[in-house]
C-alpha cells in the first residue's frame, strides 16, 4: 500500500508532433513559460509544463509504443492489454439495450457527425487507436427540460479486442439521468464524449460491473458550456482491469461539474481512473469525490487527479480529493493529486488524499455495543461508501449499488 505526496505541478514526457500534423493533432509549443528543449540528448522534446498542453492526436501512429515508463501509463499493467494499445480492433456496431424515454433519443451515427471530436481529443495511444477504429459512433441525444432517466446496457461485447465511441449531448436547458452499465465479458478500449449546451444539467454514470476476466480502457471527454452542470460518476467494481479516465473542460462562464467516483478493488483487480478538470471560464465550480475499498492480495487502485485553473479562469471555486480504505494485507492504492493555478483571482482551491485502514475506535464503539467484529466492519465501509452513492441522485441506481457493496463486503475478512 502507498499513497504517493500531493505536487504543485508535473512534468509529463511528450512525444514529438507528427510531421504533417492534420485538424485532429495538437503541435507542442517549444517555448513554454520560457522553457526550452532539454539538452541531455533527448533533441526536440520540451517539458509539458501545464496540464492542458499535453499531446493530443486521433492518429494511433503519432504515439510511441506503449511500455509502461510513460506519464499515463507508468501504474497500469500495460504489459496485459497491448492488443488494445497496438493491435487491430473491431469497430463494428455492438448490441445495446436501452429504455424507451421520451425526450432521449439512442442511434447510431456516422464517423462524420459533427459532434465527433468537439469534447476532446486523445492524449495516449490506446484511446487513439480506438478513434481510428470505430466504423460508427452510439449517440444518446438528450431534449427537454423535464427531469428523465435513460440506462443503456452492453452485455455481449465478448472476448475480442474491441474499440467503441460514444456521444452524448444535452441540449441547452435539458435535463437527463444517463447510466451506461457494462457486464458481461469485454476487451474494450473507448471514447466517450459528453456534450453540454448552455444551462443544461445532466448526470452521467458509468457502471462497470464486467465479469472477472474483463478489460476495459475507456476515456471520457466532456465540455460543459454557459451555466451548465455535469455530475460525473464512475463506479467500477468489476472485471480484470478497468481504467475510467474522465476529463472536463468548463468552458462557459458559470459552468459547474460534480466528478464522484466509487470503487472497491478485489484480489489481483487493477481498478484505475485518472480524472482532469479544466477551468477555462470564468466563475466556473468543480468538486471531485473518489472513495475505495481494497481486499485481498495484489488489489490495486490508482487515482489521479489534476485540476487546472487557466488563465481564462477568474472566480474558480474548486477542491478535489481521493480517499481508500484498506480492508485487508497485500494491497496498493496510489493516489497522486494534481494542482496547477495559472491566475490570482480565485475563490478558492485545494486538494486532498488519504489512504488508511479502520479505524480502531469506530470499532472498539460498535463492539461495545454488542455488534460482532465482522459485521461492525461492514458497517464501516458501508458508511465510508456511501456519501458517495447517495449522491448519485437515482434511488433506484442507488439501492443497487449498495446491495453490490454488501456482495463484495461478504468474506473481507478472509481475504
Amino acid at each position: 500500500m502507498s499513497a504517493a505526496s500531493a505536487l504543485s505541478k508535473s512534468a509529463s514526457k511528450t512525444v514529438p508532433a507528427p510531421s504533417t500534423p492534420d485538424a485532429g493533432s495538437s503541435v507542442l509549443p517549444t517555448g513554454q513559460h520560457g522553457i526550452k528543449e532539454h539538452s541531455d540528448g533527448r533533441f526536440g522534446y520540451v517539458p509539458v509544463q501545464t496540464r492542458s498542453d499535453r499531446f493530443k492526436s486521433v492518429n494511433v501512429v503519432d504515439f510511441e509504443a506503449v511500455t509502461g515508463r510513460e506519464a499515463v501509463w507508468k501504474h497500469s499493467p500495460v504489459a496485459k492489454f497491448t492488443d488494445l494499445t497496438a493491435g487491430d480492433l473491431d469497430g463494428s456496431r455492438y448490441d445495446v439495450e436501452s429504455t424507451e424515454v421520451a425526450g432521449i433519443s439512442v442511434n447510431w451515427v456516422p464517423r462524420s457527425d459533427a459532434r465527433i471530436g468537439t469534447a476532446g481529443l486523445p492524449e495516449e495511444r490506446a484511446a487513439a487507436n480506438a478513434w481510428g477504429a470505430f466504423d460508427e459512433a452510439l449517440a444518446i441525444t438528450v431534449s427537454g427540460e423535464e427531469a428523465k432517466e435513460i440506462t443503456v446496457t452492453r452485455s455481449t461485447l465478448g472476448n475480442s479486442a474491441r474499440a467503441a465511441h460514444t456521444i452524448i449531448e444535452a441540449k441547452p436547458f435539458s435535463q437527463a439521468t444517463v447510466i451506461l452499465h457494462n457486464t458481461g465479458d469485454a476487451r474494450l478500449s473507448e471514447n466517450v464524449e459528453i456534450i453540454l449546451g448552455e444551462s443544461a444539467n445532466l448526470t452521467v454514470v458509468t457502471l462497470q460491473e464486467w465479469n472477472d476476466s474483463a478489460v476495459h480502457l475507456a476515456n471520457h471527454f466532456a465540455s460543459v458550456g454557459r451555466d451548465a452542470r455535469l455530475k460525473h460518476v464512475v463506479v467500477s467494481l468489476g472485471g480484470s482491469i478497468v481504467r475510467v479516465n474522465p476529463s472536463v473542460r468548463l468552458a462557459g462562464p458559470g459552468s459547474d461539474t460534480l466528478l464522484l467516483g466509487l470503487y472497491f478493488a478485489d484480489a489481483g483487480q487493477h481498478l484505475e481512473q485518472q480524472v482532469y478538470v479544466f477551468h477555462d471560464a470564468p466563475k466556473s465550480r468543480s468538486r471531485v469525490n473518489y472513495k475505495g475499498a481494497l481486499q485481498g492480495k495484489d488489489a490495486h487502485t490508482v487515482w489521479i487527479g489534476d485540476v487546472l485553473i487557466g488563465s481564462n479562469g477568474a472566480g474558480t471555486d474548486s477542491y478535489e480529493q481521493n480517499r481508500n480504505l484498506v480492508l485487508s494485507e497485500g494491497t496498493r492504492a496510489d493516489s497522486i493529486p494534481n494542482l496547477e493555478i495559472e491566475t490570482g483571482d480565485i475563490v478558492g482551491a485545494g486538494h486532498a488524499s488519504a489512504t488508511g485502514r479502520f479505524d480502531d475506535e469506530q470499532l472498539f464503539y460498535l463492539q461495545a455495543r454488542g455488534i460482532t467484529e465482522e459485521e461492525a466492519r461492514r458497517l464501516v465501509v458501508r458508511g465510508f461508501l456511501t456519501e458517495v452513492v447517495q449522491q448519485i441522485g437515482s434511488p433506484e441506481l442507488e439501492a443497487r449499488l449498495q446491495l453490490a457493496i454488501e456482495a463484495e463486503l461478504i468474506g473481507t475478512d478472509d481475504k
